[in-house]
């Protein structure tokens, strides 16, 4: 594995910086896609493209929505918020089955690439649209990007697991948000000039709207005192699907006799909920605008989430998060962060106060989340861009 002393990893980060300014100078007609589906990505790359416009203002930039999220509580209401343009294309490719998602979103990205002839397409994370992107600018000769490149759980029962392996093995440019991931690439031949380390763009996001998120009214609306609450986030799979979701909320329901427990539900949760009849003490709400979850997250006593986002905001936020699965992508989180990996089931939330006394706070940040990741994205991906123009 690759060691990383202090000056190395400042060099690195700060190199990319530096050379905005020289690359702002430069004239650019190339055209560079972004590709969103899920309010996650949504949060990740608006960062970059704010950068990316203020880097290349004359080059054309455009924005790609899948519709993987589709409603207005899960992606409307976010572009609005996060100031994100209007997508150039809405692919409509809704719910479905993994393949059923995947397929329609990659036939959809094809012909939108082969349209508009994008010579870059960025893509964030690792959902069904991640991978679809990936392959369908592959297939039509256009550079893949890959924002939060390296993240592994080791646990390949996980679709987002397949999705981050693929995606970082076609991908001409892995963008980091961590040192360990960039381990991790190394580890599968990925390195070299192909990886940078740029830092979290969601935390960026965090940093410029948190002020904004301060002012939000939700917790008087909600009835709740800050401090005083407990903030769930539950959506994957692996457990709204399975029995340990009824044993999960009879957990969450009795911790609401004694504190108040606020679960915004996403719609595959809503579902398993009304199915079963359950969550009767909890205070449900349906998915919350960005500025009004940040409010009641960086407020919370602490954050129950099977979320990999969440577990980075509550670690910048420094509040406590409990992480209801069996591992995590994200171990900087775990090591640098609040969090705690708690196990899949209801067990780890029994003794949930035990657990909060033992959370430690560390002061520093992890490396690169300081609300400069987009900028330092945004050079990377245009110094990549043109180096490889050079080339064709």
């Amino acid at each position: 594995m690759p060691n990383h002393n202090s000056t190395d990893r400042r060099a690195q980060i700060g190199g990319t910086h530096a050379r905005s300014a020289h690359l702002r100078t430069m004239s650019d007609n190339h055209k560079y896609a972004y590709l969103v589906g899920t309010r996650p990505n949504f949060i990740k790359m608006a960062p970059v493209v704010d950068a990316m416009r203020a880097l290349r203002p004359f080059a054309e930039h455009l924005l790609i929505h899948t519709g993987q999220h589709y409603d207005d509580s899960m992606s409307r209401v976010f572009f609005e918020e996060l100031n994100l343009p209007r997508p150039d294309f809405f692919l409509e490719v809704g719910s479905g089955s993994h393949a059923f998602q995947t397929a329609a979103a990659l036939t959809r990205i094809e012909s939108a690439l082969i349209e508009t002839h994008a010579d870059v397409l960025v893509i964030p994370g690792d959902v069904n649209s991640t991978l679809a992107g990936a392959l369908a600018a592959t297939k039509v000769g256009v550079s893949v990007i890959h924002l939060e490149s390296g993240l592994r759980s080791r646990d390949r029962s996980m679709p987002e697991e397949i999705n981050r392996i693929v995606a970082d093995q076609v991908a001409d440019l892995c963008l980091v948000h961590s040192w360990s991931a960039v381990e991790n690439l190394a580890a599968e031949g990925i390195e070299g000039d192909r990886v940078r380390m740029v830092g979290n763009t969601m935390i960026d996001s965090l940093v410029r709207h948190l002020p904004s998120a301060e002012r939000s009214q939700i917790a008087d609306h909600l009835g709740v005192e800050k401090g005083h609450y407990l903030l769930v986030t539950l959506h994957r799979p692996s457990l709204v699907e399975s029995q340990d979701l009824a044993l999960v909320v009879a957990v969450l329901e009795d911790l609401a006799e004694d504190i108040p427990v606020i679960f915004p539900v996403h719609p595959r949760t809503r579902e398993a909920l009304d199915r079963r009849e359950i969550g009767g003490r909890l205070t449900l709400t349906p998915p919350l605008p960005y500025l009004d979850f940040l409010s009641l997250e960086a407020h919370a006593r602490a954050v129950v989430t099977d979320s990999g986002g969440v577990q980075e905001e509550t670690t910048f936020l420094r509040v406590p998060c409990l992480t209801l699965r069996d591992n995590t992508e994200r171990p900087v989180t775990v090591t640098s962060g609040t969090n705690q990996i708690i196990g899949s089931g209801p067990d780890g939330l029994r003794d949930i106060w035990a657990r909060l006394e033992s959370v430690q706070r560390p002061e520093e940040q992890p490396e690169g989340w300081d609300g400069m990741a987009g900028p330092r994205a945004a050079a990377a991906i245009v110094e990549f861009n043109e180096a490889f123009s050079d080339t064709r």
